[in-house]
């Protein structure tokens, strides 16, 4: 997967039809490139910035059900949001993988009160299921958490879901596109929407975020799945149009191992803001979250609020034995739902919105996807392709993805710190064994190695240091003060890779250490 060709590719094509132009790099609209590729659509995706930069790389990192929604009583979706948890273990085990929660139990009625919910949340899994819930005594809740605050526990349940890395799997979904010939770029913006004679859409302008050049393509269906930019490309094509989004950000503190010492996560599931809690062990480090607050405007960079952080700090406290400080925080990351706005809603209220996908076409004929959530995007990718083919007259062809690997497909085990990458980690092991400087370890808080910055700009196509330490591996939502002692040999390996000079080193250092800051508590 090489950006260059993938550029060539797209100019090659001229002035030909593509059957499927997709604006957006993220996990819907990457899913759709693998949906309609894998159909045999002439497929292209642009992204004007990283693939992920946005919501998709700053999940809970969690596949599942969704246990709130089932107390919503929008069963529906978690019998959805189930079938597809169970979809993504069968076709990328390297990345998604079976994790007990337990929610302990402080009062008499918790134990029925969740064991009850439980067993109906493992009987909507039908065979899709990840295990069984059971409820636990005290001894077995310490057992399984030996860092859970003791003052007043009484037992807990445990039941099963999903967690995986988010921009591992994305990477390997862009992968899977092009290995089923779709055509991907990131940095390649849409920046205006090509019209007929008819006032439908026939194409868009793009923008070669590395040159600056400005080229047009030809589509049949252009797909609008860009998130929380949605109603910025909606705007494009009707400069009037109500808003769909109602933004929320949600914030998550990364702690020590230490902290969970387990290999089970913690589920508060009810806080003072009406979220659901998570403390999840995550590459050998804890990762706590998430808040649900209204926001006025989406950006790729959000802040977190003061009144997040103490409101995690303070909620993780109530339930870990060890409380932890803002002195112990080594990153702290920020995601902005893409929430579908209620009718008649005024937006002050996220978390009582729905996590359903919604699909619009809009006068021009655009094609937009929002909504939804990580765990259902392949069933999200089926839909919006089912519509896109009636929209632009394509062939009739099944949806297959149901069953279909993702690249780098492995049940292997014993990959080390390097199982994310599947099949591919043979690939990255040859490349460190190749060289003794490839085979170092960038920094010793963290495994990566030398080998991976050269896979990522080789054949993931990372552009910047940013893409390889936020995305590529997970560097800096794991400890932003090791990134940023890793950004100088990171930008001098990929110099060396894609041909730069000493001052690109320099800038690319200079700005990731600058966006890194952003991830410490100020």
């Amino acid at each position: 997967m090489n950006r260059t060709a993938m550029l060539d590719a797209v100019k090659a094509h001229g002035d030909a039809e593509w059957d499927v132009v997709i604006i957006g790099g993220g996990a819907t609209g990457v899913g759709v490139a693998v949906d309609a590729a894998v159909r045999g659509y002439k497929t292209l995706l642009v992204e004007r910035e990283d693939f992920g930069k946005g919501t998709s790389s700053r999940s809970t990192k969690l596949v599942h059900g969704g246990v709130r929604y089932l107390e919503q009583g929008n069963i529906s979706l978690v019998m959805e949001a189930l079938k597809e948890r169970g979809l993504l273990r069968q076709n990328a085990p390297h990345l998604v993988h079976d994790l007990p929660f337990v929610v302990p139990n402080y009062e008499w009625w918790e134990a029925p009160f969740y064991g009850i919910g439980m067993k109906i949340y493992d009987l909507l899994a039908t065979k899709y299921s990840f295990g069984k819930s059971k409820i636990l005594s005290r001894e077995e809740t310490l057992e399984r958490l030996p860092t859970i605050s003791q003052e007043g526990l009484r037992g807990g349940v445990v039941y099963h879901d999903g967690q995986f890395d988010d921009t591992r799997l994305l990477t390997h979904l862009v992968m899977t596109a092009a290995d089923h010939g779709a055509t991907v770029l990131n940095y390649c913006g849409a920046v205006g929407l090509l019209r007929g004679e008819d006032g439908f859409l026939q194409g868009v302008t793009l923008e070669d975020s590395v040159s600056g050049e400005r080229f047009n393509v030809q589509a049949k269906v252009v797909v609008n799945a860009t998130g929380i930019f949605t109603d910025e490309v909606r705007r494009m094509a009707e400069p009037d149009v109500q808003t769909m989004v109602s933004p929320s950000q949600g914030i998550h503190l990364v702690f020590e191992k230490s902290f969970l010492r387990a290999d089970t996560a913690i589920m508060v599931p009810r806080t003072s803001d009406g979220r659901v809690l998570f403390a999840i062990p995550w590459h050998e480090h804890t990762v706590v979250g998430t808040t649900d607050t209204p926001i006025e405007a989406p950006s790729y960079e959000p802040k977190p609020l003061e009144e997040e952080i103490e409101f995690v700090l303070e909620t993780a406290g109530e339930y870990l034995s060890r409380k932890p400080t803002r002195d112990d925080i080594l990153a702290i990351y920020v995601g902005i739902r893409p929430l579908v706005k209620a009718a008649g809603s005024d937006g002050s209220k996220t978390s009582a919105l729905s996590r359903d996908h919604t699909i619009h076409i809009d006068g021009s004929g655009l094609l937009t996807i929002v909504g939804g959530k990580w765990t259902t995007y392949r069933h999200m990718a089926e839909d919006t392709v089912n519509h896109a083919a009636t929209l632009g007259h394509l062939p009739d062809v099944a949806c297959t993805t149901a069953d279909l690997h993702v690249h780098g497909w492995s049940d292997a085990t014993d990959l080390g710190h390097l199982l994310v990458y599947g099949s591919d980690a043979a690939k990255i092991r040859a490349l460190a064994a190749s060289s003794p400087e490839l085979a170092q370890q960038l920094n010793p808080a963290l495994p990566y190695l030398a080998a991976e910055v050269v896979w990522a700009a080789r054949e993931e196509m990372a552009v910047t240091v940013e893409d390889v330490l936020s995305r590529r591996t997970r560097a800096l939502l794991l400890n932003a003060k090791a990134a940023i002692a890793m950004a100088p040999r990171v930008a001098q390996l990929m110099a060396a890779e894609l041909g730069h000079d000493e001052a690109w080193q320099q800038s690319q250092v200079s700005a990731f250490t600058a966006l890194a800051q952003q991830y410490l508590p100020q």
